[in-house]
């Protein structure tokens, strides 16, 4: 799922909001500085690395400024991080104030080096529960830094219960250590089944945090069981010693509260008792009830580059904060506030839009996919397209990339891109006003032959007639190579999901939607000699969400030829699943859940399975288009999930639930190298997608990160790439190569695996020549792969059946 560029207006106030996470867990919203209010100045797109569909470049003048109006659920102190460039060699420094009082006087927004690096400058200020307001003015005539965007924060409110005023059974208030708060603390007796039972207050269902405040001052662990309303929270918490009866230390758990009076017990399992309690803390306890679903989309006053949109309005809990428009999987733009109707600009004339609208509430919950709204631009006004490119020459060339540089081309109304192209397929672009006349052609296949020409693009979609063409052969590399491909079975609906059986004799291949007859989701047997294709069922309980979702990845079982279980991952009408199934070698049959849980929506759904090497099963999942899911690690959204056959945690898991990795957006590809190492690939949002090198308990960065950041606890990527040249769905890895699918990108990006934990250039091959590759699968016991395209999804508009599974050998 995507987000492309629209226009913005200098001076439009249209806060767009997106909730991420910082490092500390605490919610934090993206407030992009083309939606905030600028005195003077204009929305940019002529640099490069800036989140969003711009940055707000402020005129040179003392006192211009950029006013961002940004919502707290509580009052309390708050955190804005501001991102900014500034590629001079001077500071701009600039007073910053929150609700008109001053909090930082004249700040410095120093040297980035360039205006293509961005730095993040830090400012607190107590805040009021609602809408305040961050102004940023420049304090000198060089005026103020571009600026990215605000990532806003506030400590969540919290509630002490002390243990002394709460329900105490087979114990004693005592005061005879020192250190607690409160007039004293719970000295639990010396018996199993002694408890402290607390009464919470929450404003609404949603999760929270409960930290006990503890001592023990022997050196045995004092476990105890908490319950939230009679059911189970935690079995066997540990209460570990603390040095002595006057050390005091916390243990945390999320829980899930209801609206109104809620009833906490913390209850001794062993014959020590409980340890003493000095007080409960509830802290952050959020609304988790997602908006009602957007009523009907429709289109108005369609232009050859705006439509105006109307949706029926959601409804929420507490309060609907915004809505967000896609087409297909591609975020366009989100609107503030409860209003259901904007103005979609920045179009392509002539083209089909496919729109659908998602609600938010102020905790970033977000409601499933409305209808469909069809809608076609009208062919632009403007036919007279740019003048050709002249005089491209190639410099630099290496084994993977070569550097162009042309002159520029000339439009009525102004040239705004130029493609690199390999015949008509574009390699990559160069965007601006005006674009650059040289750039880099990075991810070239070693030892291959190029022809490249260059074409210009103005506003309207009019292309220029080619450049004259540069011809050369990139040097050779080492390692293996992709060195044939052939078509091995035609006649595919979407192919999502494709497992070798044990004995390496055939494969199961899924297709994801039901295209081909309503309500039956398919599986068939693909021989691995001479490619025989066998319909051998249909997954029960499936159910498309007419996006990314539907019957998705397929394993098979280790011990399969005994067995006979395969496991299969599907969206079912309450959100996403894992089940079992019995496969005989010719028949699908029998069906037993195995994890629920997992929530669906129209995108973001992830999907993948596969055994690892330690013989446990492995699954990726979406964020379902929420991204604090990824950062909620009771959560099984924007996850990597390890467990065994049986779909219970599998042992050694980091958190002692499902939960191996977290911080992922959507999660697509998995595959393991020889050294028994995960590998993973994932679709960014507007910037970067990833290769990443997965470790059990690592935080992976979504929504805080995209692509490389310094945020501490964060885990970088391993390869990052731009998002039109990805969008990587499947992956494997053959001879310590990574091969990774790419949709949106259409090609198959090569990525070899270097000592230690670096990696190699990457490389692409058969650009633009299959369309939307989808999934990579390794062919057992051979130096090859099995790739197939997902021509026919929403995105590609192909006929049913016109997708194909492709060989590939390595040499």
């Amino acid at each position: 799922m995507r987000r492309t560029s629209l226009s913005a207006a200098a001076g439009l106030l249209l806060v767009l909001p997106m909730v991420i996470t910082t490092a500390a867990g605490a919610a934090s919203t993206r407030y992009e500085a083309e939606g905030c209010t600028m005195s003077a100045g204009t929305v940019d797109t002529n640099h490069a690395n800036y989140s969003g569909t711009g940055f707000a470049n402020g005129d040179n003048a003392v006192g211009n400024y950029l006013e961002c109006t940004v919502t707290a659920p509580n009052a309390g102190p708050g955190t804005f991080i501001i991102r900014y460039s500034n590629g001079t060699t001077a500071n701009r420094p600039a007073d910053i104030s929150v609700n008109g009082t001053v909090v930082a006087a004249a700040a410095a927004f120093d040297p980035t080096t360039n205006w293509d690096t961005w730095a993040d400058k830090t400012v607190t200020a107590n805040v009021n529960a609602g809408p305040n307001k961050i102004r940023i003015a420049a304090t000198t005539a060089l005026g103020y830094a571009n600026l990215d965007y605000v990532d806003f924060s506030v400590a969540a409110a919290s509630t002490d219960y002390q243990a002394e005023t709460a329900t105490v059974s087979q114990g004693a208030v005592a005061s005879n250590h020192t250190g607690y708060t409160g007039t004293g603390f719970v000295d639990y007796t010396n018996i199993a089944g002694s408890y402290v039972e607390f009464s919470v207050s929450a404003a609404a269902t949603g999760t929270a945090q409960l930290t006990f405040r503890y001592a023990n001052g022997t050196t045995v662990n004092r476990p105890m069981d908490i319950t939230v309303n009679g059911n189970s929270a935690a079995l066997n918490l540990s209460f570990g010693a603390t040095a002595d009866w006057d050390t005091w230390a916390d243990q945390t758990i999320s829980v899930t509260l209801n609206a109104g009076t809620n009833t906490v017990r913390a209850t001794a399992t062993t014959a020590n008792g409980g340890p003493n309690l000095d007080r409960l803390r509830v802290t952050g306890q959020s609304d988790s009830t997602a908006p009602t679903t957007p009523g009907q989309p429709s289109c108005a006053n369609i232009t050859d580059t705006s439509i105006n949109l109307s949706w029926g309005a959601s409804t929420d809990n507490v309060a609907v904060t915004g809505y967000d428009i896609y087409h297909d999987g591609n975020l366009l733009t989100q609107s503030a506030g409860t209003g259901t109707s904007t103005t979609l600009t920045g179009l392509t004339p002539n083209t089909e839009y496919r729109l659908s609208v998602f609600a938010r509430d102020a905790a970033g919950n977000v409601s499933l996919s409305s209808a469909q709204a069809i809608c076609t631009t009208l062919p632009s006004t403007d036919t007279q397209a740019p003048t050709a490119p002249a005089s491209l020459t190639y410099s630099n060339l290496t084994s993977g990339s070569v550097t162009l540089t042309w002159a520029a081309s000339t439009d009525n109304r102004g040239v705004v891109a130029y493609d690199v192209r390999i015949g008509t397929t574009v390699v990559t672009s160069v965007n601006g006003t005006p674009p650059a006349t040289t750039t880099t052609v990075t991810s070239l296949a070693c030892n291959t032959p190029y022809t490249l020409n260059v074409v210009a693009r103005d506003l309207a979609g009019n292309t220029s007639p080619p450049s004259n063409t540069v011809t050369f052969t990139t040097p050779a590399c080492s390692g293996g190579v992709p060195s044939a491909i052939a078509t091995y079975s035609t006649g595919w609906t979407i192919p999502w999901g494709v497992a070798f059986a044990p004995d390496g004799q055939s494969a199961l291949v899924t297709e994801r939607d039901d295209k081909v007859a309503a309500g039956q989701f398919r599986v068939y047997k693909l021989a691995t000699t001479g490619g025989a294709k066998t319909l051998v069922g249909t997954v029960p309980n499936v159910v498309t969400t007419n996006g990314e979702g539907g019957l998705l990845g397929v394993a098979f079982d280790p011990n399969w030829a005994t067995n006979h279980f395969v496991y299969l991952m599907h969206t079912a009408s309450e959100g996403n699943r894992i089940a079992r199934m019995t496969y005989n070698g010719s028949t699908l049959t029998g069906y037993t859940t195995l994890v629920t849980g997992i929530a669906k929506n129209r995108y973001h759904n992830g999907g993948r399975l596969a055994f690892g090497p330690d013989g446990y099963l492995y699954a990726t999942t979406g964020d379902a288009q929420t991204g604090s899911n990824a950062q909620d690690k009771n959560s099984l959204n924007g996850k990597i999930l390890r467990m065994k056959t049986d779909g219970t945690p599998a042992p050694g898991n980091p958190f002692g639930t499902l939960v191996y990795s977290y911080g992922h957006r959507n999660p697509q590809g998995i595959a393991w190298d020889s050294q028994g190492r995960l590998w993973e690939a994932e679709f960014g949002n507007s910037m970067y997608d990833e290769l990443n090198l997965i470790k059990p308990g690592l935080n992976y960065g979504w929504p805080t990160c995209e692509g490389t950041c310094t945020v501490a606890g964060m885990q970088n990527p391993e390869r990052q790439w731009s998002v039109d040249q990805a969008s990587p769905s499947g992956i494997a890895i053959v001879r310590d190569v990574v091969y990774v699918a790419a949709l949106r990108g259409e090609r198959l990006w090569r990525i070899p695996i270097l000592s230690g934990e670096t990696t190699g250039t990457p490389s692409a091959y058969y650009v633009g020549t299959y369309g939307r590759l989808r999934t990579v699968t390794k062919i057992p016991g051979a130096d090859a792969f099995w790739l197939t395209t997902t021509n026919c999804d929403n995105n590609g508009g192909a006929g049913n059946g016109s997708d194909q599974i492709m060989r590939v050998t390595v040499t």
